[in-house]
């Protein structure tokens, strides 16, 4: 039986919807390569513990950067691992896929995933933009003629969009999001207390001790690297406090960002913000007051999904269903599209039912 695939193509993980059965994977985006002979050694989670712990000759490849492909050939190679290890007797079937990608992404980049797609043997390809398939994964509804404000901080990006109608009415992506921040711990961790430490390390701190607003009762946290100095194991302990400070301009330029999103937004529609509030996905949504500090800058309620790290695949397998339900729109659209059998942004052709009723 054909099953259709919604993969949320993240810089810092994979997540793979199948229908009927919800997530079925989600992985880091990674890959191990062998530099001698171009092997795959591991992939997805089983790469990542090999970050910072491999010979020379074995690298561990990010080849998703800033939300999209960096590397081609690494990602086709991850994506077919990935299927294969799903075992998806139905993915010979050919199933339509559909896939997320950040807003404002160039015609290159949409040829880059286009054509890993297709090399894994999706039939039919549908790109939609990841803040209106995060907003759709979290409850929103962004068919109806309201407003719906949602900030999706990643891995790669930062994407910002008011969406109406099935449609963006307003976004802004940046290429600033958590793997800016581990980079910017790292690094401060490096200059304060001449310590080198690893990707996963940066990463847990941020996620232990990462703040967007200052704290009176801090955490701290005990951090091994090796010192600067001598090469030898050292040991520090850091506080919240010290990574709110780190990642404060960061945060502030997302804050600033979203404001310049709301002020382009049609009045109706900014005063439907106004009366529902943002709402904020993404892994980046876990950092501790992050909504405190965006509420302060928008003067408007911000939330916090309930599920922010899988909202976007979510997404995917609600969206799927409604492109079937518009089988006579998406007949045509893939009439228009048959050399490549690719649909862009499909939620654009959908509309409210109740629109469709009155009009």
């Amino acid at each position: 039986m054909l099953r259709d695939i919604g993969i949320d193509l993240g810089t810092a993980n994979i997540l793979v919807f199948l229908k009927d059965r919800g997530i079925i994977l989600n992985e880091p985006s990674l890959v191990a390569l062998d530099e001698r002979t171009g092997e795959v050694i591991a992939v997805g989670e089983r790469a990542y513990q090999m970050v910072g712990r491999t010979p020379k000759e074995i690298n561990v490849h990010h080849p998703l950067k800033g939300g999209v492909i960096a590397d081609i050939a690494v990602t086709e190679q991850l994506l077919e691992l990935f299927m294969q290890k799903l075992n998806l007797n139905s993915w010979f079937s050919k199933p339509d896929i559909l896939i997320c990608t950040p807003t404002n992404i160039t015609t290159v980049e949409q040829k880059a995933i286009i054509q890993a797609a297709i090399k894994c043997g999706g039939r039919n390809i549908y790109l939609e933009e990841e803040p209106k398939v995060a907003a759709v994964g979290v409850g929103l509804d962004i068919f109806s003629p309201i407003g719906n404000m949602v900030i999706d901080i990643g891995g790669g990006t930062s994407d910002i969009a008011v969406l109406s109608m099935g449609s963006t009415v307003t976004s802004r992506s940046i290429k600033l999001a958590g793997d800016n921040m581990d980079f910017a711990i790292s690094e401060y961790i490096k200059d304060k207390y001449q310590l080198i430490i690893g990707e996963r390390t940066a990463e847990a701190i941020k996620m232990s001790l990462g703040s967007a607003v200052e704290v009176e009762n801090e955490s701290d946290m005990i951090v091994k690297g090796r010192d600067m100095t001598t090469g030898l194991p050292k040991t520090v302990t850091i506080y919240t406090n010290e990574i709110y400070h780190c990642l404060k301009e960061m945060l502030d330029t997302i804050g600033e960002e979203a404001r310049l999103v709301l002020e382009a937004t049609p009045p109706e529609l900014a005063g439907d913000i106004i009366e529902r509030g943002v709402m904020v996905t993404g892994g980046g949504a876990l950092i501790n007051g992050i909504d405190r500090m965006l509420s302060e800058k928008l003067q408007v309620p911000v939330m916090i999904a309930e599920n922010p790290l899988q909202s976007v695949a979510i997404g995917t397998g609600i969206l799927l269903n409604r492109i079937k339900s518009e089988r006579g729109i998406f007949a045509a659209i893939r009439r228009i599209f048959s050399a490549k059998k690719v649909v862009m942004n499909p939620t654009a052709h959908m509309i409210d039912d109740e629109r469709t009723e009155e009009s």
